[in-house]
C-alpha cells in the first residue's frame, strides 16, 4: 500500500479509503442492505491487513450504529495514531428543531456525539456531509474552526456542493483566520463526471485533496447493464444518481471489454480509472464482499493504456448535477 499526503496538509492516508456505511444496524436509518457488526468486522479487519488506514464513516449511516461498529473495531484491530478516522455532520439525526444542519448548536452537539459513539477523543477529519443554506456559512466556519481548536478535530473536509460555495466557505475561513477546509469529498466515476467542469479544477488550484465517493457508481459498473444488486434494488438515494441509461450502458460495456482483454474482474479497471486521475488522493470504496477489498488494492497497480483510457471515457455524455443533496 502507497501513502500519500492528503491536499496540502502533511497527513499521510493509504491510497485507498474504505467507506463504511456498508457498516451498521440495517433496522436503524435507511439502509436495509448493511451488514451488522459481526459481519462488518472482518472487513475493516482485512482493510488493515491490506494497509488501509483511512476509514471514512458519517453520523448518519444507520443511525449512527455505523460510527458504533468502525469505533470498536478499529479500538481492537489497530492502534489509534496509526489510522486516519473521519466522519460526518449535516443531516438529520432527531427529531424537532435543530435536528440537522450546520449551525453552531448542531455542530458541536454532533462532533461529541460521534466521539462518543467512535470511542475516540478526537477524530482526524471531520467533514461537513452538504451544505446547509439554511446557516450562514461565517457560523459553521467558525464552529468548526473551534471544533479543530478544541483538540476534537484535527482537520476538516467538505462533501458534494456547488464549487462557488466550497470557495466561498474557504474564503470566510481565510478572511477571519479560521481552519480551511483540507478535502473535498466528491461524486466522480466513470458514469459521473460532471465534477471536473468546476469542482475538480478548484480543488487542483488550491490544494485541497480529492477523496471521491462511490468510484465504481454504486456498483454499476461492475456489473452487467441488466444485472441488479439487492442494494441496488434497496437505495433510494443510488437510484437518483444516474439518469442516462443508453449512454452509461455504453460506458458500462466499455469496462467490461477492457476487463475481459485483461483478464480482470471489472472493479478493477472502473477503479484504476478513478486513481490514475492525478487529482486524486484516495478513493472512497466500500466492501460487502470477500473480494472488494482485493479488487480495490489490485485497482491501484492497474496501469491502464492511454488506448484504453480513450475506450472507457468515449461514450461519455454530460449529466445533470446529481450528489448535492
Amino acid at each position: 500500500m502507497d501513502y500519500v499526503k492528503l491536499g496540502n496538509t502533511g497527513l499521510e492516508v493509504s491510497r485507498l479509503c474504505l467507506g463504511c456505511m456498508t457498516y451498521g444496524d440495517a433496522d436503524r436509518g435507511n439502509h436495509a442492505w448493511t451488514l451488522d457488526e459481526s459481519a462488518s468486522r472482518p472487513f475493516i479487519q482485512r482493510a488493515l491487513e491490506l494497509g488501509i488506514n483511512f476509514f471514512d464513516t458519517a453520523n448518519v449511516y444507520s443511525d449512527g450504529t455505523s460510527e458504533e461498529i468502525v469505533g470498536r473495531a478499529l479500538s481492537d484491530f489497530a492502534r489509534r495514531d496509526d489510522i486516519v478516522l473521519a466522519t460526518k455532520v449535516f443531516n438529520r439525526m432527531h427529531a424537532g428543531p435543530n435536528g440537522m444542519g450546520l449551525s453552531r448548536k448542531a455542530i458541536l452537539a454532533e462532533i461529541d456525539h460521534s466521539l462518543r459513539r467512535l470511542g475516540t477523543d478526537y477524530v482526524d477529519l471531520y467533514q461537513i456531509h452538504r451544505w446547509d443554506a439554511r446557516t450562514p456559512i461565517e457560523e459553521t466556519m467558525e464552529a468548526l474552526h473551534d471544533v479543530v481548536k478544541a483538540g476534537k478535530a484535527r482537520y476538516i473536509g467538505a462533501s458534494s456542493m456547488w464549487a462557488w460555495q466550497f470557495a466561498k466557505a474557504q474564503h470566510v475561513a481565510e478572511r477571519h483566520g479560521w481552519t480551511r477546509f483540507v478535502s473535498m469529498q466528491n461524486h466522480y466515476n466513470l458514469l459521473y463526471r460532471e465534477e471536473e467542469r468546476e469542482m475538480i479544477p478548484l480543488c487542483r488550484d488550491q490544494g485541497v485533496g480529492i477523496i471521491p465517493w462511490s468510484p465504481l457508481a454504486r456498483g454499476r459498473l461492475t456489473r452487467a447493464w441488466d444485472e441488479a444488486s439487492e442494494r441496488q434494488q434497496t437505495d433510494q438515494y443510488g437510484k437518483t444518481l444516474y439518469a442516462s441509461p443508453e449512454a452509461d450502458r455504453r460506458v458500462v460495456e466499455a469496462v467490461a471489454r477492457v476487463a475481459a482483454a485483461r483478464g480482470v474482474p471489472k472493479a478493477q479497471v472502473a477503479l484504476a480509472w478513478v486513481a490514475r486521475q492525478p487529482f486524486v488522493t484516495a478513493p472512497i470504496v466500500g466492501a460487502s464482499k470477500p473480494q472488494h477489498l482485493d479488487d480495490a488494492v489490485a485497482a491501484l497497480s492497474l496501469a491502464l493504456s492511454d488506448d484504453e483510457v480513450k475506450a472507457l471515457e468515449h461514450d461519455y455524455v454530460p449529466h445533470a448535477v446529481a450528489g448535492h443533496v
